[in-house]
């Protein structure tokens, strides 16, 4: 790979969350295929599509349409919103500052932040689950706490490895272990598939077209919406002349086959393991289905899928505690986060009963702000010209992004006011009996079909668009200001 000693395969990425400048930039398009289908070639795609038959009642065609409709769709808007990353070349949510204001991209920044945090704990919890079943089987060496604790360690340390190199390494890493992760699991899952009870499958009854509809909000929501704020640290470092549209379909294309693969697979499953959705351990629940020979590179391309998805999310994470404000160096961010998913392993595999309740729980909670954020952010993009690198920079009063008191009211209002309607449409727990919130308006068709981020995305995007028009207040995205990178978009990028 080409480029700058600070951005080389093996070596550390000194770089922070500073623009990257012109004469640094380098790579193409196809780098965030593979960013995008290594981050998804986890099997955490599996119990998302035995929900669409378990708890949806979808069959096995309707699951794949839905499967293709939310995994292609929610990664496109992944790409979209990476092209701000190529544009200023910055992390997004550094570039968020030019959005919301220096003080108002706190919210956004934090909520991002404990996103990532929670991807990396569900990843790490399930590594470990993998890691500790390949032991059992592999050596007849049974979970204990020593060595729960031994496997946590053992897969936080590859991560913190890989993301600890930064960006180049990174990017080579998802390409190659692709390949070997990838074909570990096509192994698998053709295996799967000949054990599936076909007659179940075909016999399934159609479920109704808006339990599609919902089908494919839950798949969106649990796949490309938490992604969607990452797009564009990881393409902060191409050239700006690469169009656009590329960015969109590498990503929707890299993403969207892994997803529609494993969801629909986790679907066919469904028909005749049920109870899959609701697994407290999803991975020991398809461990029972294969035998003993099998289990073995299933496991290792379990592993090795949530270590690909794991060290994204680290890298991004790092990036995301710098801009809140915690000067340290990328390095020391990322161990820092490191050492918080540890904690959360200890806690969903040592205390908690169940694993899949509380992702659940997790996901439905955080889709309303950070849909609300895409929502502005991504209305902000088609009318932004331009990013001053310096005024990103500098969080004082003279930046160009202090707005009023540091705040870009059109953006935070949207922000707060899409974050409280969406939440009167959510309703989170971990089941029946244990319900952590729930809002005024949960039982209506939005909340009771878990569409409370679709109305957030919606209100967010319109509220900003009409608030940023009435407002006066310079945005700093005027092409002819010092230092400013111009940014208009061009004929490419709308190809």
């Amino acid at each position: 790979m080409a480029g700058s000693d600070n951005d080389r395969v093996g070596a550390v990425e000194t770089r922070g969350i500073e623009p990257v400048p012109d004469a640094e930039r380098h790579g193409h398009p196809g780098q965030m295929f593979w960013t995008w289908f290594a981050a998804n070639i986890s099997i955490l795609g599996l119990p998302l599509g035995a929900a669409l038959v378990s708890f949806r009642g979808l069959n096995i065609w309707q699951a794949a349409i839905v499967a293709v409709l939310g995994s292609f769709g929610s990664f496109a808007l992944v790409g979209a919103l990476s092209i701000a990353g190529k544009r200023g070349g910055a992390p997004a949510l550094t570039l968020s500052r030019a959005v919301f204001g220096v003080r108002g991209n706190a919210g956004p920044t934090l909520v991002t932040w404990l996103s990532r945090l929670g991807w990396e704990t569900i990843n790490t919890t399930t590594a470990a689950f993998a890691l500790l079943a390949l032991l059992d089987v592999a050596f007849g060496v049974r979970k204990n706490t020593v060595l729960t604790v031994v496997c946590l360690l053992v897969f936080i340390g590859c991560t913190l490895l890989i993301s600890g190199l930064g960006h180049a390494t990174i990017m080579w890493i998802n390409k190659w272990a692709t390949y070997a992760f990838g074909l570990l699991n096509l192994v698998v899952i053709a295996f799967l598939v000949v054990t599936v009870d076909w007659h179940k499958v075909f016999q399934a009854p159609a479920a109704p077209v808006g339990a599609m509809v919902v089908g494919t909000g839950m798949i969106a929501a649990g796949t490309g919406i938490g992604w969607a704020n990452a797009g564009a640290d990881y393409a902060r470092y191409l050239p700006r002349r690469i169009p656009g549209g590329k960015l969109v379909a590498a990503s929707a294309f890299g993403a969207g086959i892994p997803l529609v693969v494993l969801i629909s697979l986790g679907s066919l499953l469904a028909a005749g393991q049920p109870d899959l959705a609701s697994a407290a351990d999803p991975v020991s629940a398809i461990n029972a289905m294969l035998p003993r020979w099998m289990a073995i590179p299933y496991l290792v391309a379990a592993f090795g899928g949530l270590l690909l998805s794991n060290h994204l999310s680290v890298y991004s994470a790092g990036l995301t505690m710098i801009t809140l404000g915690i000067r340290v160096r990328r390095t020391l961010a990322v161990a820092l986060d490191v050492v918080v998913t540890f904690v959360g392993g200890i806690y969903f595999i040592l205390i908690a009963k169940d694993f899949y309740g509380p992702f659940i729980t997790f996901l439905t909670l955080l889709a309303v702000p950070i849909t609300a954020w895409v929502g502005v952010f991504a209305v902000d993009l088609l009318l932004r010209r331009s990013y001053d690198t310096d005024a990103l920079m500098n969080t004082g009063r003279t930046s160009r992004y202090w707005y009023r008191g540091g705040y870009s009211w059109p953006a935070t209002s949207a922000w707060a006011v899409a974050i409280v309607v969406g939440l009167c449409f959510t309703e989170a727990g971990t089941g029946a009996t244990d319900i952590w919130f729930s809002g005024p308006l949960s039982d209506s068709w939005i909340g009771v079909n878990g569409l409370g981020w679709v109305a957030t995305l919606t209100l967010a995007a319109a509220v900003y668009a009409l608030l940023r028009r009435l407002d006066g207040t310079d945005r700093g995205d005027d092409t002819s200001a010092q230092h400013t990178t111009p940014l208009a978009p061009t004929a490419q990028e709308h190809a």
